[in-house]
């Protein structure tokens, strides 16, 4: 099984109508999954190592507290996204692009 990325205000609450407009006026361009690729969610097994680079944190977690969601979204923010691919060395690094920092970083930042 893969692991798929779902933005929520809770465990137990889904994104509003106003939640996932905010996820598709962000564009954020990140690959789905089977289950995922809907506004504000994404195919995590993609970037689980990228996001863990670069945040220190592992989406390999059932729920992601908001305090763990806003310091990931500011790591996201201060990054170099061309920097953060030449330093990044691990699974799918051939597949990765700065647009995929970019679009971490949209992803967080509305989450936040």
């Amino acid at each position: 099984m893969g692991l798929d990325v779902f933005a929520a205000p809770s465990p137990e609450k889904k994104l509003t109508r106003g939640d996932r407009r905010a996820f598709e006026k962000a564009e954020v361009e990140l690959a789905g999954g089977m289950y995922s690729g809907d506004p504000g969610s994404f195919r995590g097994k993609l970037y689980v190592y990228l996001v863990q680079h670069l945040t220190g944190v592992s989406l390999y977690q059932e729920w992601i507290p908001p305090e763990t969601v806003a310091r990931m979204s500011k790591s996201l923010d201060r990054c170099d996204p061309e920097a953060a691919i030449r330093t990044y060395d691990g699974p799918y690094d051939d597949e990765r692009t700065p647009e995929d920092v970019i679009s971490l970083r949209d992803f967080f930042r509305v989450c936040v």
